[in-house]
């Protein structure tokens, strides 16, 4: 869908539901990408969803809406925020959701400083922020956050990807277009902490 497209969800309970149209300036993720993203993925019910760089916040209610026990979604921008909580009351989405105003690398330390876990990331920086993109997943493969099962899923731009991250090992890749979707899960599980089964 193009960027000025309407956003709905895809499948699960909320099913066909509109999210409205992206914020100015943020990039949304296709339907094309999501639906691939989770076709691999699968049914996600009780998993523990961080949602980074969530603008739209498309991906993360994806997860809610196919099952997943708890979201956290990460945005610096207020404004952004603001439609993101908009689009969660729309949906009357309020159990087991947190929305974090704040900015990605932040917010892994006070959510590790929490002793959050979780079973499911989503990573889907600025496609120009590769320098932040790759701090951002090195700090979060040594925070403590991913459970041994955990699956991270980055999504950048084909002609300027992410680079290896120490502490991640990356379990596939797809390209749609201009995007490169790459799956990636913890190097060493024994590292990890919790316990859960990877979506």
């Amino acid at each position: 869908m193009s960027q000025e497209g309407t956003l709905r969800v895809i499948s699960g309970r909320f099913r066909g539901r509109k999210l409205g149209a992206a914020p100015p300036g943020v990039r949304p993720t296709s339907d094309r990408v999501r639906e691939s993203v989770f076709a691999r993925l699968g049914s996600p019910p009780g998993v523990r969803v961080l949602d980074l760089f969530a603008g739209s916040g498309a991906l993360g209610i994806e997860a809610i809406s196919r099952g997943a026990k708890s979201l956290v979604s990460v945005e610096r921008s207020g404004r952004v925020v603001a439609a993101l909580q908009r689009s969660l009351e729309k949906l009357g989405i309020e159990e087991g959701v947190r929305v974090l105003r704040m900015d990605a690398r932040g917010a892994i330390r006070h959510l590790a400083g929490r002793g959050d876990r979780f079973d499911l990331v989503f990573a889907d920086p600025p496609y120009d922020a590769v320098d932040e993109a790759e701090k951002v997943l090195a700090l979060l493969a040594q925070s403590g956050l991913l459970t041994p099962d955990a699956v991270v899923v980055v999504e950048c731009s084909k002609r300027h990807p992410v680079p290896p991250i120490p502490g991640l090992v990356e379990e596939d890749e797809r390209i749609y277009g201009d995007t490169l979707v790459r799956w990636l899960v913890p190097e060493d599980p024994t590292q990890a902490t919790g316990g859960s089964t990877r979506p």
